[in-house]
């Protein structure tokens, strides 16, 4: 076992590497130049050329590279005398546009970003798996009918029409909820619950849709296993056979489907961030994309692909505690 996770974790972080390159060339090795775009249309020469020194773009890209690296590590100076200031690790860069550091930017919005996602999965999870499971047990029944139904129902919708349709009745037309704002959970933890359930309701409905029907596929197939048989012929309660060897073997793929949705969420739930005016990762990489603000987007991207890098990782982890028959050599 710690073999093999040694080996995983070597392995991700040669992978992080790669993405570090991959994101440093497209963000930076751009046909536009870097440096105008630090200043908006206001920009002279002098300008320029003094954000150029001062961000180091003076350089070659690798040397760029390097300096960016260091900077995760160990922190980085930008410009020199009198000009110069300290980006403390873990530094991912600086916008001019928005005069902070990246770093700072992103640490500000993920706590609303991480509420929103976290939120999201518990509550499709529990309607996904829940609903997947009865109607694998009512299988061809009207449950099972119903249950499908819905799911795909809510599943062929977009994720912005479901947040627009809960915007305009719950908080415009019936005036059941506040207008989202963003509060947080240690100011209000009431105005922070009234603030994402909408956010979460809108990014559940259509992933509980998904899991419904994973959860129905994968119980159908275990629950026609030769030890499932066994299980109920021993004369174990039906409550049992169904959660201890019917759900646990059959979670496998809901864990890595759930693994990889997190960490997307994490990397910024952009539709529900958007239609409900949420400051969160999400919503900082949309309007740094309109903006061209190159350091923003850049540090998102990287941050969003470790996530989904480090969710593989758990996932294969809980994969050898979820399912007995695993074995990780």
């Amino acid at each position: 076992m710690g073999g093999y996770i040694a080996r995983r974790v070597f392995t991700m972080t040669w992978m992080l590497v790669l993405l570090s390159m991959i994101v440093f060339v497209l963000f930076n090795a751009v046909p536009a130049d870097p440096a105008a775009l630090t200043c908006g249309k206001a920009c002279t020469p002098q300008v320029v050329e003094a954000n150029r020194e001062r961000l180091g773009l003076d350089k070659s890209l690798a040397e760029q590279y390097v300096d960016w690296v260091e900077g995760i590590f160990f922190g980085r100076t930008y410009g020199s005398g009198e000009a110069s200031f300290e980006c403390e690790a873990p530094c991912l860069g600086y916008s001019f546009l928005k005069r902070e550091e990246v770093t700072d930017l992103l640490v500000d919005r993920l706590p609303v970003t991480a509420s929103i996602a976290l939120g999201a999965v518990i509550l499709w999870l529990g309607l996904g798996v829940t609903s997947g499971v009865l109607a694998a047990l009512r299988r061809g029944q009207w449950q099972d009918k119903t249950i499908t139904a819905v799911a795909m129902f809510f599943y062929s919708f977009p994720t912005f029409f479901i947040g627009l349709v809960l915007l305009f009745f719950v908080v415009i037309r019936w005036g059941l909820l506040p207008y989202p704002s963003w509060i947080p959970f240690t100011e209000d933890p009431w105005g922070w619950f009234q603030t994402m359930i909408l956010p979460w309701f809108t990014i559940a409905l259509i992933n509980a849709g998904f899991y419904t029907r994973l959860t129905r596929s994968q119980m159908l197939e275990t629950l026609g296993e030769d030890y499932i048989r066994t299980a109920r012929s021993k004369g174990l309660p039906e409550r049992t056979v169904i959660r201890k060897h019917g759900l646990r073997a059959g979670l496998t793929p809901i864990v890595t489907a759930t693994g990889i949705d997190l960490a997307f969420l994490l990397g910024g739930a952009i539709v529900a961030e958007t239609i409900f005016t949420l400051p969160g990762i999400g919503k900082l990489f949309l309007d740094s994309a309109t903006t061209l603000d190159l350091p923003v987007l850049a540090a998102t991207t990287l941050v969003a692909g470790a996530f989904v890098l480090v969710a593989n990782l758990v996932v294969d982890l809980l994969y050898g505690v979820i399912d007995p028959r695993v074995r990780l050599r």
